[in-house]
């Protein structure tokens, strides 16, 4: 039964997203699974982006807001890395970006339906165009990928869990490097886990369809803890260092 709203997930994705940032933090403290753990994280919010283009008011505020938060987060990154430059701090994080890339993609694609002829080949182009652009933004390999699939499928699910696996099969072959010993090998596997974003196929079989809590706390919950726990925890980690 789908007993999960989409603020119940994403509050579930937050503690694994703050379980990977302590254990990148502090890895002599916090276990190295924890990294594999959180390889969900990123792919519930890029469905739940998808949803979210299905549904918000105006997909241009949507796009706006998005790019506009990557913005912030990207001046926020710099700041603390000239700040923090003496303890060798340096944060890149910036999934916003990525979200944003994966949803005008998507946006274009979707205002190409209505468009014909030369007007809807360019737009095409363009889209075509903006996803390479993916290597660039955190997590783009597996992300974007994951996006194109779960807005060419959605309603299906049975085509987007076979897209998914063909994309964790890929990035398992790409990411896969034997070691000498077994026990080498998996500690190189729980490192370059991206190709276990599939595990978000339990999440996405247990949502059902709904907001959940729908106010500005909730909207803006997200938005606002993953930058703010983000430098928080090189604070710490720059202080404790010192």
């Amino acid at each position: 039964m789908k007993k999960s709203n989409a603020f119940q997930i994403k509050v579930f994705a937050l503690v694994l997203m703050l379980m990977d940032h302590l254990g990148s933090a502090f890895p002599q403290i916090f276990p190295m699974w924890f990294h594999p753990l959180s390889r969900v994280v990123s792919p519930i919010f890029a469905f739940l982006l998808v949803e979210g283009f299905f549904y918000t008011r105006s997909r241009l505020k949507y796009n706006i807001r998005l790019w506009g938060w990557a913005a912030f987060m990207q001046v926020g990154n710099l700041i603390m890395n000239v700040s923090l430059k003496s303890g060798k701090i340096y944060i890149d994080n910036n999934i916003f970006a990525t979200l944003a890339l994966g949803l005008t993609i998507i946006s274009i694609i979707e205002y190409s339906k209505n468009k014909t002829g030369v007007s809807k080949l360019l737009l095409l182009i363009l889209a075509i165009i903006l996803i390479p652009v993916c290597i660039f933004t955190e997590g783009g390999m597996s992300v974007i990928p994951f996006i194109l699939i779960t807005y060419s499928f959605r309603g299906n699910t049975n085509k987007q869990i076979i897209g998914y696996t063909i994309l964790s099969i890929v990035l398992f072959a790409i990411s896969y490097n034997p070691y000498p010993t077994l026990k080498d090998t998996i500690n190189m596997l729980m490192f370059n886990s991206d190709f276990l974003f599939i595990l978000v196929v339990p999440f996405m079989l247990m949502y059902n369809g709904e907001r959940g809590m729908n106010n500005k706390f909730s909207k803006y919950l997200f938005y606002v803890f993953y930058p703010l726990h983000l430098w928080l925890l090189q604070i710490v980690k720059f202080y404790i260092n010192k």
